[in-house]
C-alpha cells in the first residue's frame, strides 16, 4: 500500500491575516497510510485561521501532528473535521507564547463501522492574560470507537488565564464507544479554567416532537445529528467550505444507515 508524508508550514508575520484550508481526500476504497505534519507560527498581532478536513478512504490510516506557536495579542483558530479513515490519530499542540492571545481549538469527528478515531490536544498557556476555548464534538455509529484526550497546561507565570474545554459526544448505536479524558494542569493561582465532557444518545423527547410535526423517523434523527454538529460548523466563516461540510455530514448519515441495514 502507498505511504505519503505531507508537510504544511504556515508563517503569519506580525500583523498579517491568514486563512487556510487543509484537505485530505481519498477517492475509492484503497488502503494507504498518510503521515501528515502541520507547523504554524502566528506572529504578534497576527490572525491565523486554519481548517483541516479529513475525508480519506474508510480503509486508510491517517496519523497527524499539528503544532502552533502564537505570539502576543494574536488571534489563532484551528478546526479539525474528521470523517474518514479506518484508524485515525490527530495530535494538536498549541503554545500561547505571548500575552493577550485569543485562541480557539475546535474539532468534529464522525465515525461508523469499525473506524477508530483518536484526538489528543494540548494547549499550553505560557504567558498571562490569554484566553483559550476548546470544543470537540463526536458522532459515533456502528461499532466505531473514539478517544478524546484534551490537556490544558497553565504555567506559573500565566496569571489571568481564561481557559475553557468541552467535549461532547453523541452515540447513534448501542455498540459505539467513546473514551473522554479532559485534563487541567494549573500552576498559577489567578485563573478561570473549566472543563467538561458529556456523552449521550439522541433525545427521545426531541425525536417525538419532530415526528409529531410530520417528520419521518429517519429524517428526524438526521436533523438532530446535524443540529448537534452545527455548533462547530457555525464557526466556519468560509461559506463554500461550510456548505460542502454540511452536505458531507448528510452523505455520511446516509452511508451509516445503509451499513446498519
Amino acid at each position: 500500500p502507498a505511504m505519503t508524508h505531507p508537510r504544511l508550514v504556515v508563517v503569519a508575520d506580525r500583523g498579517a491575516e491568514v486563512a487556510i484550508a487543509e484537505s485530505h481526500i481519498g477517492l475509492g476504497d484503497a488502503q494507504y497510510f498518510t503521515n501528515a505534519v502541520s507547523e504554524m507560527v502566528c506572529g504578534d498581532n497576527a490572525s491565523l485561521t486554519h481548517w483541516k478536513v479529513q475525508r480519506e478512504s474508510t480503509r486508510a490510516f491517517h496519523v497527524a501532528m499539528q503544532t502552533a506557536r502564537v505570539g502576543a495579542s494574536a488571534r489563532f483558530s484551528t478546526m479539525n473535521i474528521c470523517m474518514g479513515g479506518a484508524l485515525v490519530r490527530n495530535d494538536v499542540h498549541t503554545l500561547l507564547a505571548g500575552e493577550g492571545i485569543d485562541a480557539r481549538v475546535d474539532g468534529l469527528y464522525l465515525a461508523g463501522g469499525r473506524q477508530h478515531v483518536d484526538n489528543h490536544t494540548f494547549i499550553r498557556h505560557g504567558q498571562p492574560h490569554c484566553h483559550s476555548f476548546e470544543l470537540y464534538k463526536g458522532i459515533l455509529d456502528g461499532h466505531s470507537r473514539g478517544v478524546f484526550n484534551g490537556r490544558i497546561y497553565v504555567d506559573p507565570v500565566a496569571q489571568k488565564t481564561d481557559a475553557k474545554q468541552e467535549n461532547n459526544c453523541m452515540l447513534i448505536s448501542d455498540d459505539a464507544r467513546i473514551n473522554s479524558n479532559p485534563q487541567l494542569e494549573i500552576f498559577a493561582d489567578d485563573v478561570k479554567c473549566t472543563h467538561g465532557a458529556a456523552i449521550g444518545k439522541t433525545d427521545d423527547e426531541s425525536l417525538f416532537y419532530l415526528r409529531s410535526r410530520g417528520i419521518p423517523l429517519t429524517e428526524a434523527r438526521d436533523l438532530m445529528v446535524y443540529a448537534f454538529a452545527s455548533e462547530v460548523l457555525e464557526r466556519i466563516t468560509e461559506e463554500p467550505l461550510k456548505v460542502r461540510l454540511e452536505d458531507d455530514i448528510f452523505d455520511w448519515l446516509e452511508r451509516s444507515r445503509r451499513e446498519r441495514g
